[in-house]
């Protein structure tokens, strides 16, 4: 197949041409990963500005997406690809090989920096999914950090650069620039940019940006970054989101609240403790789905409230494919008990087999968990309808997931996102929060975004 680029395609193209160190912050399913395999080619075989890449990207992405783009382009038939995944023999087998990409796994970039003996030679690195290098703790940031002045080109793509704020940029833009426009170190980025927030004593918990802080780190960051958002290019079809609201009784609310006060809930002769604020919060989330993990690991059922609306929902659905987001492994196994007792077919989205039944349109309901359907695959062929059965608090993963349906190729005039939320739980305060980030997203995507006219010149 022949590659056409839209216009804003080959601006991206060209700017990473032209920028040794760019970050491409392009909506999901706006093509980031051909265009940026476009750019490869044309710097390695009609610029003759690099000889080896390294990818990196999340596992599936990696294994499924990058290797299928490079095969699906004619213009690509000349590059040669090495997938460095698997044992630890299987990735140095890979490294060793004579190619022009290298693709590895986020996960193993520690592992290809101190452990494999491989020499760090490659002279260019794309690395999918910026965000995941938003934590300057990491090890692997550090590991990359650590090679990073032999990387001559470096490009950082990603759809949602500050999933929990300004903070993230930090790390993200100091993989990129070693700190160029941002600064060098975290403490001197937080006196500059932010202000304590949450303090006890001489602790600081957390940080506020400063009134003018948005606008003084989106411009040290323009020079290097483009920003476009699908709506403004693509003929995206419309998004419709929706909640279908459940409510408890007295006694499961009785049990609730039991938990929200006092931290600890006895059930039986199950007991359920929450050490902290964070854990309560995962106990809540479990509730308000409506079951929760006890002390000693078996879960205790507190209402089927989420169940029988999911169950309406497939009703009416009629037939129609459907795709439904779930958190915990006790709901994923709920979900399945009341799927098999309907004798509704559906299938768990994490193999190719999978896959390929949503993508042709021929499962009833597929299941998945943002961590690992959250990035690069295309499900947009099987269905236009999601139902979130519980709710995650990570922006990042909540919007890749849904940009599963949303996003390029939808062939629905309408895509449908549903939530199924317990009313007076924390359901609705997870919701309020993504609101509240996508808000910050939203006015760092629109401060750098090129401009239609920036494209169509």
């Amino acid at each position: 197949m022949i590659y056409k680029p839209h216009a804003y395609q080959q601006y991206a193209i060209d700017f990473i041409v032209e920028h040794p160190v760019s970050a491409i912050l392009l909506d999901m399913g706006m093509g980031k990963t051909s265009l940026t395999l476009m750019a490869i080619n044309r710097l390695m075989y009609e610029e003759f500005e690099v000889n080896k890449v390294l990818i990196i990207a999340p596992l599936r992405v990696a294994k499924n997406t990058w290797t299928a783009e490079i095969e699906k382009w004619d213009q690509l038939k000349g590059l040669r690809y090495s997938l460095a995944v698997g044992t630890p023999e299987q990735r140095r087998k890979a490294l060793r090989k004579d190619s022009d990409i290298y693709i590895i796994n986020r996960e193993n970039v520690t592992w290809l920096v101190e452990e494999s003996g491989v020499s760090f030679d490659f002279d260019m690195v794309v690395i999918d999914e910026l965000s995941s290098f938003k934590s300057w703790q990491s090890q692997r940031f550090r590991s990359l950090m650590k090679v990073r002045p032999k990387i001559r080109r470096i490009v950082g793509l990603t759809g949602t650069p500050s999933s929990n704020g300004l903070m993230d940029l930090f790390a993200e833009f100091k993989v990129l620039d070693m700190g160029k426009r941002l600064g060098r170190f975290i403490s001197r980025y937080r006196l500059e940019y932010f202000k304590p927030d949450k303090m006890n004593g001489p602790v600081v918990y957390s940080y506020v940006p400063l009134p003018d802080a948005e606008e003084r780190i989106y411009d040290n960051i323009s020079d290097i970054t483009i920003s476009m958002k699908a709506t403004d290019y693509l003929e995206m079809p419309e998004l419709v989101s929706t909640e279908y609201p459940v409510y408890l009784d007295q006694e499961e609310r009785e049990m609730y609240e039991s938990m929200k006060k006092d931290l600890i809930l006895s059930c039986g002769e199950n007991e359920v403790t929450a050490a902290n604020a964070g854990a309560l919060s995962g106990k809540l989330s479990q509730m308000a789905n409506g079951a929760v993990y006890s002390d000693n690991g078996e879960v205790t059922r507190i209402h089927d409230r989420k169940l029988d609306a999911l169950e309406d929902i497939i009703e009416s659905m009629c037939g129609k494919p459907l795709m439904v987001a779930y958190w915990f492994k006790h709901d994923y196994q709920r979900i399945i008990e009341r799927l098999d007792k309907l004798g509704v077919e559906y299938m768990k989205l994490d193999s190719e087999e999978s896959i390929r039944r949503w993508n042709e349109g021929k499962l009833p309901v597929a299941l998945v968990h943002p961590a690992s359907a959250g990035h690069g695959l295309n499900l947009q062929d099987g269905g236009s309808t999601m139902v979130w059965f519980g709710i995650t608090w990570s922006l990042e993963l909540y919007q890749q997931t849904i940009a599963r349906l949303y996003r390029q190729g939808q062939s629905s005039k309408t895509v449908v996102i549903q939530h199924i939320v317990c009313k007076d739980t924390i359901d609705e305060r997870i919701l309020k929060a993504l609101e509240k980030k996508d808000h910050s997203q939203a006015a760092l995507i629109e401060a750098v975004k090129a401009t239609v006219e920036e494209v169509k010149g």
